[in-house]
């Protein structure tokens, strides 16, 4: 899926990879090679087990830590080089329930810190793409 938006000029290309997530690298690769994306103005977004839920960690590069998303891009760009916004999703699941947690349902609770955290996330975005990477890091990361 594919949705364009314009932000203080500069127009932002938003690509949801329809694929499996093992397979999210071909899907990027189309999409950059397509609109003529250069490297250092992709942003990954992804969630992360590793993060407490709701917290953000922007990241100038970075191996796949084990998510098969990034693992993908990663194969498909051949270079680690990339920025990429982490999305906590917490790691509260009994042990061999990890595919049920990421691809579960919000509990209420989740829910209702879920959409403030998503707006921040929004922020950074814009941010990012506006002001740069560094700058965004400075801005968000510590918060």
């Amino acid at each position: 899926m594919i949705a364009q938006m314009r932000h203080k000029g500069r127009t932002l290309i938003l690509i949801k990879p329809t694929t499996f997530m093992n397979l999210s690298g071909e899907a990027v690769q189309y999409w950059m090679q397509q609109e003529k994306i250069q490297l250092q103005n992709l942003l990954v977004i992804a969630d992360d087990l590793a993060l407490p839920f709701g917290s953000l960690r922007l990241k100038p590069k970075g191996g796949s830590a084990g998510h098969n998303g990034l693992e993908s891009i990663i194969e498909c760009l051949q270079t680690e080089e990339f920025p990429r916004l982490r999305f906590g999703i917490g790691s509260d699941f009994s042990k061999g329930q990890q595919v049920r947690h990421v691809l579960g349902k919000w509990e209420k609770n989740e829910m209702e810190l879920l959409q403030p955290r998503i707006k921040t996330a929004c922020d950074i975005t814009k941010s990012f793409v506006c002001i740069g990477l560094q700058e965004t890091m400075n801005l968000f990361n510590n918060k």
